[in-house]
């Protein structure tokens, strides 16, 4: 079976979200880590999400492996790209959403591409081209903490503009909402006066029904995971596609473990509510900084726990103490060793017998994955909005469940652990 929709995610947690997507709404979808540099099994999938380290590498880093994924992508058949990023536009001035974006534009040969992170299941909304988060401006969010991309703007108008050598125009609420004719209509529109992107405005699931029925033969798109609700749909109508089936929990048993890297707001609620259910351990950056043992401890400590009992290690913490540190180490270094650690402890701990991992964040989870040599995934029931479980297709065979650090109930982790019991 030819793969119809190839997607190019900028980090791990990411591109599980956008596979999450896809299954909820019926397509077979797996998601590569990476490029891959050998053949991968396939399968049946109808969707393939490669996903990248991309968000915060160098600009040109993030080009050329976003190329490259186009191109494997194009060598297994896919007739559209999606380019996946964050419901919240995780990026700076210098990129890298905007350079990606014009460098897989001009690779497919084209001219104009929509531009919606919108989420609503997860309060992202967009209007008159300003991102929300839960009601408030991407601006006075949490987001505007964050350690490596701080959110200080929320006009996505401007905020592409700066990253884009191409024009970028807004496709208002009104047209939207009035359904996929007038979308299509405004979008001609924007094309005819030169513009490379149309921000879309978004407010609930079925806008962003319609933006994916208006973008059914646009060769690229990109957004967050919620755009691409609406393109099933278009490869069902052209009898491409059968009708939904419901995904499988992994079949995986052992030991379970998260992994909490991501400092927001979300997973700090998510660590403090699992603390009061599971033996737990937080990772010391300035002891790791020291070169002190600090993986091989954590690895310790967990060999000597019940084996039925879930365990949390952590590095989570608020952005007070994050500041503090960074400042102590430098921004870089310090996100390094703690992703280095949680590498470390997860593949350990997986030689030992662990088969149940839920990582919390998306560098971590590039982290452990990375650590884990995991190749590829296939995409199972969603937890919470945003987030499936999923297991590997290499050995060994694990469950994993890879978390963006901003979604999730309070009760995620445990929640999570407790559908496959």
């Amino acid at each position: 079976m030819a793969v119809l929709l190839g997607a190019i995610a900028d980090d791990f947690t990411g591109a599980t979200d956008l596979a999450n997507t896809l299954v909820g709404q019926g397509m077979h979808a797996v998601q590569v880590i990476g490029v891959p540099g050998s053949p991968v099994d396939l399968g049946d999938a109808e969707a393939v999400v490669v996903a990248l380290k991309s968000r915060t590498t160098p600009v040109a880093n993030a080009v050329a492996d976003s190329l490259a994924a186009l191109a494997w992508l194009r060598e297994q058949g896919a007739e559209q790209i999606f380019f996946k990023y964050c419901s919240t536009f995780d990026s700076t001035a210098e990129g890298n959403i905007g350079p990606v974006a014009d460098a897989l534009l001009d690779a497919l040969d084209d001219d104009f591409a929509l531009v919606c992170p919108a989420f609503p299941a997860n309060d992202r909304s967009v209007y008159m081209g300003h991102l929300f988060v839960g009601g408030l401006l991407l601006e006075e969010s949490s987001m505007k903490d964050h350690p490596l991309t701080p959110m200080r703007d929320s006009q996505l108008v401007r905020l592409m503009s700066a990253q884009s050598k191409k024009r970028v125009g807004l496709l208002p609420y009104p047209a939207v909402s009035a359904g996929v004719e007038a979308t299509h209509v405004a979008i001609a529109g924007l094309r005819d006066e030169g513009v490379g992107y149309g921000i879309a405005d978004a407010l609930t699931d079925e806008d962003l029904l319609t933006l994916g029925a208006a973008a059914a033969d646009h060769r690229l798109i990109t957004g967050g995971s919620g755009l691409a609700l609406g393109l099933p749909g278009n490869f069902r109508r052209r009898g491409l596609l059968g009708e939904p089936r419901p995904a499988d929990l992994p079949d995986a048993s052992g030991p379970a473990l998260v992994l909490a890297g991501s400092c927001s707001q979300a997973t700090r609620g998510q660590v403090a509510y699992a603390r009061e259910h599971w033996p737990n351990l937080k990772l010391d950056v300035d002891r790791l900084a020291a070169g002190e043992p600090v993986a091989a401890e954590a690895i310790a400590w967990a060999r000597t726990q019940a084996p039925a009992t879930p365990l949390l290690v952590y590095a989570s913490a608020d952005p007070e103490e994050v500041a503090a540190t960074q400042a102590r180490h430098g921004r870089d270094r310090a996100g390094l060793l703690v992703e280095e650690a949680f590498g470390t402890i997860a593949q350990q701990l997986v030689e030992a017998g662990w088969r149940r991992l839920v990582v919390a964040g998306g560098e971590t989870s590039g982290a452990v994955v990375s650590a884990l040599g995991v190749r590829a995934l296939r995409i199972g029931p969603e937890i919470d909005p945003g987030v499936p479980w999923t297991e590997t297709l290499d050995d060994p065979h694990l469950a994993l469940a890879l978390k963006s650090g901003n979604f999730g109930a309070r009760d995620f982790f445990v929640k999570a652990l407790g559908m496959l019991d």
